[in-house]
This record gives structure tokens, sequence and C-alpha cells, in this order.
């Protein structure tokens, strides 16, 4: 069995199916805009941002099996460094990031016919709003598709979006592009469901997400893996204040309205709020929901993981996601999380050990858990090595495994 794969920016998961799919004799081809070899000499001459960000595209695949088509992606992401923000506008941008997922889209499916005469493929494996022209060809030439979906689909998504803008219209404008795509995107999205014959997601809130005329399509759920952890959480002072740590964008689709409002509802200097993430807003609004939050701003991957173990719990009390890896980083630090079903997550939570689960749009709930942390501070440190194997016990290796596996049976 042979497979094409195709994704326009290489995240962490990607690598995992591409390594997992390498090992096994089974990757054909990889497509993508950018990559890059860290000893390339170009790669020097390049401005320090720049050239780490374009570090993060190098992939451990024969060049011989690496496809690439790098002028839009390279256009989108140079432009706004010179101010220059209207070609990347979401979805109208000819340089947005919807424009470089179908031109690679198309791009793949025109080698695809190549492909299917020369290398004898026989699936091709994308992701989503990047699969439709690589699916309606594969179907053509009689290969299986397999579909990605990294978060709940969009019907779902935008159904709880949309009632959080009703329920917390204030927090309406943190609530990102997803909730005003047009109805060309939308359809495109439903198109790719229907072309799949495989739907490969990250645990069972994406795949509980998918509408009933899609039951029938074979699954594969593959939890993320963690990142590994060298460093033993350092206990903390019980006398300083109990520091509660939100990571990633600063929006209601991650619950960060409803966390402003437990710690409100606690109102006490015992406990800190420790946010890190991107701005949706301007931090006017966030001071003025919350004043007295602690503000950090984003870094490195390990900064953030040094961030992390200063801290002592982690909530991330989110609406919509996929499965969200900051759950995963954070846990491998030592932090017990306080997490929604609807972070994708519930598997990692055995209760009162290695955190607890609360409901969607519950501030109540929220505060009532950090109160119990801050309650209980001596199981911190019990609960702090739990946290830690539970999440060593997902690695990127198995996550990789489990769909190769999977797929060697779905695609004979």
């Amino acid at each position: 069995m042979s497979v094409v794969i195709s994704h326009p920016t290489g995240n962490r998961n990607v690598r995992a199916v591409i390594a997992s799919l390498a090992k096994s004799g089974m990757l054909s081809a990889f497509h993508t805009t950018l990559a890059t070899h860290q000893d390339s000499a170009w790669l020097k001459l390049l401005p320090a941002k720049v050239r780490a960000e374009l570090m993060r595209r190098s992939y451990q695949v024969p060049m011989g099996s690496l496809y690439t088509r790098p002028a839009l992606e390279l256009v989108r992401m140079t432009l706004p460094r010179l101010g220059i923000n209207s070609c990347t506008e979401h979805e109208k941008g000819w340089a947005s990031i919807d424009a470089v997922y179908r031109d690679l889209d198309k791009a793949t499916a025109k080698r695809l016919r190549y492909f299917s005469r020369d290398k004898n493929i026989n699936a091709v494996y994308a992701y989503e709003d990047g699969a439709l022209a690589t699916f309606k060809e594969a179907k053509r030439l009689g290969l299986k598709c397999i579909y990605d979906l990294p978060i709940a689909y969009w019907e779902t998504a935008q159904k709880l979006l949309n009632e959080e803008a009703l329920r917390m219209p204030e927090w309406a404008i943190t609530l990102g592009g997803g909730i005003n795509d047009s109805e060309a995107k939308l359809e495109r999205k439903t198109r790719e469901l229907e072309l799949a014959d495989v739907v490969v997601g990250p645990g069972s809130f994406v795949m509980d997400s998918l509408p009933k005329w899609a039951a029938a399509k074979q699954r594969i759920v593959s939890p993320f893996g963690s990142p590994c952890f060298e460093h033993n959480k350092e206990t903390t002072d019980i006398n300083k204040p109990l520091r509660v740590l939100f990571a990633g964008s600063m929006g209601q689709r991650k619950g960060l309205g409803d966390l402003f409002k437990a710690i409100k509802l606690l109102n006490t200097k015992n406990i800190e709020l420790v946010v890190m993430g991107s701005l949706l807003a301007p931090m006017e609004f966030y001071r003025k929901q919350l004043p007295g939050f602690t503000y950090e701003p984003g870094r490195s991957h390990d900064q953030v993981l040094e961030l992390m173990r200063s801290c002592d719990v982690f909530c991330l009390p989110s609406i919509v996601e996929g499965r969200a890896l900051v759950m995963q980083e954070a846990m491998s630090q030592g932090l017990p999380i306080i997490i929604t079903p609807n972070t994708g997550g519930a598997d990692l939570v055995e209760e009162g050990k290695t955190g607890f689960l609360v409901d969607i749009r519950s501030p109540q709930a929220i505060a009532k858990t950090i109160a119990w942390f801050a309650d209980n501070r001596d199981q911190l440190p019990e609960m702090s090595k739990k946290a830690q194997v539970k999440a060593a016990a997902y690695t990127w290796e198995n996550y990789g495994d489990n769909i190769m596996q999977q797929l060697s049976t779905y695609t004979q």
C-alpha cells in the first residue's frame, strides 16, 4: 500500500503521520508549501524570526518523496511583516491561509495523475480545508480518500460558537474568523467529508461532532502525543497564591470569559490567574473584564514549558476544540488540569488524580474546582506526578503508528 499525504504547514501531528508511514514503507509522497534543511546556507541570510519560522518547515522525508509549492506561502508569511495585511485577510486575501490551502490542494490533485500512473499509489491523505480537489481527483482515479479532521466538524463548531455569541455578546469579538466563514467555505468542508472514505480524528469529541449522514464512514481515533519532560516540577510555596495557568488564543472559544467570571466569583488574593496567549482584542478589553490577571505574551516552546513549571494548575474550559495539545504539555510539566469535555481531552482526566472535568459554560464549576485546589495544596505534589505519568503514556510515535496500522487494513 502506498499513500500520498498533503498539508500546507506540516505541524507536529502531520510529522508523526509522515514518520510512521515512511517507517512502514507506505509513504509515497508528501506535498507541502515550504520545506527547508537546517544546513542550507541561504537560511543564514534571512532575518532571525523568518529563519526560525522556516526551520520549523524541515521534514524527515526522502528528497524524492517531497514536493513543495512555496510561492504563495512565502508571500503570506512576508507581507504582514511589511505592514501589508489586506492580501492575507481571512478568505478574501489572495495570499490568505485559505488561498494557500486551496493552492496546494489543486497542485496535489494535478500530481495525482502522475503518481497513479508511475507510483502505484492507492490512497490520499489530506486535511480539512485542503482536501477537496485532491479527493475529487482521487475518486476519479479510484483511490481511497483519508480525511484528517483535527477539530470538531464545522456544523457543531458553528452551533456552539453562535450560542456563545448570544450568551456572552461582549466576547463575540474574540470568537475568531471561523464563526464568519462564508457559505462557499462551509460547502467545501461538507464536500470534503462527503468524499472521504476514512475520517481520522484525535478524540471522541471530534468524532461525536460528525453529522449523522457520515455515521457509516470508517473512523480512526488516535490521541495526539505529549512532549518529553526532562524537569521535575519544583514544589511551590503554599504560602504564595495558587497560580492557575490558561494558555492559548485569548478568546471565548477556549472559555476564557468563563474563567474570568470564575476568578471574579472566587474574589480572593490567594489565587493568581496567569494568562499566556495571543490577543484577539485590545488589552483594554481583557482588563475591563478582569483587571488583576497576570498577562504573559507568547514565547518559544521551551520558555512556555518553563512558565508552566512555575504554575500550579492548568485550566482550559474550552467550548470547541479538536484536542488541545497544550493540555498534555501542561501535564508533562507537572500541572493537574481543569478542562471541559469539549477540549477533546476527557481521557486525560482521572478525577481527583490528574485533574477534573467541568461542564462547559459553568463559571461556578470552574470556581469550585479552583477553590478545591487552593484548599488542598498538600495534594498537589502527588497529583503533579500522576499528571506527568498520564501525559507520558501518549507519545507521537504511538499516534502515528496507530493511524498507520489501521490504514493498512482500511486501504487494502
